[in-house]
């Protein structure tokens, strides 16, 4: 729920807000806990500062209130909001929180679409390699598997992602006799990486529609459609899992011997335009052990950039580093999936919060077309 103390509305003027790490760190965290997976974020820190501006382009024939959704940085142990300062010509704007997955949103509202309206962010954050791998050798799954509260919503199928009928039966037959859930999350993995090939022809990150995927038996798509066929073949033979939405900010260092590319980039001077930087990851959880990143979808697409097969070994060594870690070049907004932001937009459940949503006149602007929408993002390594 939002917190009017901390994120006060701010009306009817031009003006300018900051908001410091401490405040932003005491908002709730939509992830849940994370009892010795947190330990594994590394300690060298990669500070990042991100500039977003945002000039609204109401459509030919359009007009009528304009309302933007902006997602926001979470605070995890492998990444921190420092500081946050935005400023336009709205009417009001203020963070929220209140929504199903505790999505961290800045919503602005204009009265007038047809005035162009504008609004520019500065968000400061730093980040931490997140390494669980070295420490799966030594997981044991507990007897009896429980999971905490805030964990059980991972296992749900949502309108995208169900986990029964084709879906459970692909789970199925992927993990066979295994009861391991290390192995059953490995063995699932390994099959998404090696059996999905990314399609760059598709807008944006991709729908994750699930079933439509299986049953097409094409097994194509971005990282959104690669990981959510992860995360739910996980679900349905009773793994939580999720996506997490966010953005690529810079070079990764440790994976770019294997691409220049293909898994982030910037300049010499640490200057990167990420405004088609969206990425989508994913994670599972260990009972006793707590949520461990992984990522098949870049693998994919380090496969179709360096135009490589599976089996090479460049490859290998990729999928190898991507289960059980995340280099953090990288910022993660939410896990939500087909939910309400808060307020509603008109048009109702939004498929996933990666991506800036607006409506105009109720109706929504492509957030696939930065040009078009408009807004562009600018990564800064400090």
């Amino acid at each position: 729920m939002q917190n009017p103390n901390l994120y006060p509305s701010r009306r009817d003027f031009i003006k300018t807000t900051a908001i410091a790490f401490g405040a932003l760190a005491a908002a709730p965290s939509a992830f849940g806990d994370t009892p010795r997976s947190e330990n594994a974020a590394s300690a060298q820190t990669r500070r990042f500062t991100i500039t977003q501006k945002y000039a609204l382009q109401a459509p030919e024939g359009s007009g009528g209130v304009a309302n933007l959704w902006i997602p926001l940085p979470d605070d995890q142990s492998f990444q921190r909001l420092t500081r946050l300062s935005f400023s336009g010509d709205y009417r009001d704007a203020y963070i929220t929180t209140n929504n199903d997955y505790g999505a961290k949103t800045l919503f602005a509202t204009w009265n007038d679409a047809k005035k162009s309206p504008k609004i520019d962010l500065s968000i400061e954050v730093e980040t931490r390699d997140w390494e669980t791998a070295g420490a799966l050798g030594d997981y044991r799954a507990p007897k009896a598997i429980r999971y905490p509260k805030e964990v059980e919503p991972f296992l749900k199928p949502t309108k995208h992602m169900p986990v029964d009928g084709i879906v459970l039966k692909t789970a199925k037959k992927i993990v066979g006799s295994e009861s391991n859930p290390l192995k059953k999350a490995r063995l699932i993995y390994d099959w998404v990486s090696a059996n999905m090939t990314r399609d760059n022809s598709i807008a944006g990150c991709g729908t994750g529609d699930v079933k439509a995927i299986l049953e097409s038996g094409k097994l194509v798509g971005k990282c959104t459609d690669i990981n959510s066929v992860f995360v739910a073949l996980a679900r349905a033979v009773q793994i939580p899992a999720r996506e997490t939405f966010g953005i690529r900010l810079g070079r990764a260092i440790k994976l770019e011997r294997y691409s220049k590319t293909a898994f982030g980039s910037a300049d010499e001077n640490g200057l990167s335009n990420i405004g088609g930087a969206q990425h989508c990851r994913a994670s599972f959880y260990l009972a006793g052990f707590g949520w461990v990143p992984c990522d098949a979808a870049d693998v994919t697409k380090m496969r179709l950039t360096e135009k490589k097969e599976h089996k090479d070994a460049a490859v290998q060594a990729v999928n190898e580093y991507l289960f059980g870690n995340w280099e953090m070049n990288w910022i993660g907004f939410n896990c939500g999936r087909d939910f309400l932001l808060d307020p509603a937009p008109e048009q109702g459940a939004i498929n996933n919060f990666g991506y800036p949503y607006a409506e105009i006149g109720g109706d929504p602007l492509d957030y696939y077309d930065p040009k078009a929408f408009s807004y562009e993002y600018l990564s800064q390594e400090r």
